[in-house]
């Protein structure tokens, strides 16, 4: 696992880790030309992780209730004891819808 000592950050703020830049940490940004359609510069105490998620194919219709409450019933996103670590895709996709 990384440190943030593996993550520099430039002088206008943004952070460069393994070659990608972020905004800040915990911080979602669309992917260019990549598998997944987010990346996340998760950051947990002193340990940072890239978390990759998201199908790039598909639509987000999240504005629409009956998507919106179908996903997160499927995924378990309301569940107390579940998504809490941000170093998981499924708590960052919950987080987004």
């Amino acid at each position: 696992m990384a440190t943030t000592k593996d993550v520099t950050r430039s002088p206008i703020g943004r952070i460069s880790y393994r070659g990608e830049t972020f905004s800040s940490f915990n911080k979602q940004k669309r992917t260019q030309g990549k598998n997944k359609k987010f990346a996340v510069l998760a950051k947990k105490g002193d340990q940072v992780k890239i978390v990759r998620y998201g199908d790039p194919n598909m639509k987000i219709k999240k504005a629409q209730p009956a998507r919106k409450k179908s996903f997160r019933a499927r995924h378990n996103c309301d569940a107390v004891q579940k998504k809490k670590d941000v170093f998981t895709a499924g708590y960052w996709s919950c987080k987004n819808w």
